[in-house]
């Protein structure tokens, strides 16, 4: 229970100092600043409750308590964390760039509020039988708001974006209620279906002038396999191919392509939070290297 209201108090505190800065700015400012705040709230209070619903509804509960889970899950878990902070302090600082205040500002709230957000997974975890808070989430939110706003501070732009792509897995089915019982919940929970990515935009990388197409990314991946259970040993000892994956593929930035339509331009700004389906080298720990020809999202167990 401290635990919620100290992250409570953290954000009403933040909350107020948004509201005292924007003082002093026009009309309007104040008007959207007070939207994004309130919409914030809501939002919040729906992540609460539909985290509980999805994670926690079924598990026992016990008094705040830590866990020390950096050894699971092949630290995908954590490479999850540093991505959905990264996006929801990227889409912090487009909203508070909207409402006008000044682009550091927009920086730094977007960033400490994409740390917040994340703050009620590790809340709930923290009273959680089955997990507990652990402090590898919290370093790991910390490096993905401070990833985004480190872009904004040295080129006033993102140059390098964290991305996802998700298959689904023949481990699902044989432990539902860990990894997931339906597309949406595998989604989150079936590690072994997830590709992290970090996509670098080359021609923003070097020097101005250069004929690199701007559509054109590189991406490196990461994911890994065999985890029927969290703890490596674990797996090992059900004779499961325990291994972590290393993927290059090409990528494409839709923020490059010119469109006058609003609506293609929130398209395009989603479709940058994703890895579509492209040819792709993969190294397996396990078994070696190996080429893909479609690499991305899919929906069904058929492996290529």
């Amino acid at each position: 229970m401290k635990m919620k209201r100290f992250a409570f108090i953290l954000i009403l505190f933040l909350c107020n100092q948004l509201w005292a800065q924007t003082a002093e700015d026009s009309l309007q400012t104040k008007r959207r600043t007070r939207t994004i705040l309130i919409a914030g709230g809501v939002t919040y209070g729906a992540s609460l409750y539909g985290l509980n619903q999805l994670w926690y509804k079924n598990s026992p509960q016990t008094s705040f308590h830590f866990f020390n889970d950096n050894h699971e899950w092949q630290q995908v878990d954590k490479v999850g964390h540093f991505y959905t902070a990264f996006h929801i302090s990227r889409t912090g600082v487009e909203l508070f760039k909207w409402a006008g205040l000044p682009k550091k500002k927009a920086y730094w709230y977007g960033a400490l509020g994409g740390f917040l957000f994340q703050t009620p997974i590790e809340i709930l975890d923290g009273f959680s039988a089955e997990y507990g808070a652990s402090w590898g989430d919290v370093i790991a939110n910390t490096a993905g708001s401070g990833m985004l706003v480190g872009q904004y501070l040295l080129w006033d732009e993102i140059r390098i974006m964290p991305k996802f792509s998700f298959s689904r897995t023949a481990y699902a089915p044989q432990r539902p209620n860990t990894l997931g019982n339906a597309y949406h919940e595998e989604l989150l929970k079936d590690y072994n279906g997830q590709i992290y990515w970090l996509s670098f935009d080359i021609h923003r990388l070097l020097k101005e002038g250069n004929r690199f197409p701007k559509w054109l990314n590189i991406a490196l991946g990461y994911g890994a396999d065999g985890m029927l259970f969290a703890p490596p040993e674990n797996n090992l000892e059900a004779q499961l191919p325990l291994a972590r994956q290393f993927f290059l593929a090409p990528d494409i930035q839709f923020a490059h392509i010119p469109t006058k339509r609003k609506g293609l331009k929130t398209l395009f700004y989603f479709l940058d939070m994703v890895h579509l389906p492209l040819p792709a080298i993969e190294y397996n720990t396990h078994s070696g290297w190996k080429a893909h020809a479609m690499l991305g999202w899919r929906m069904t167990l058929n492996d290529e």
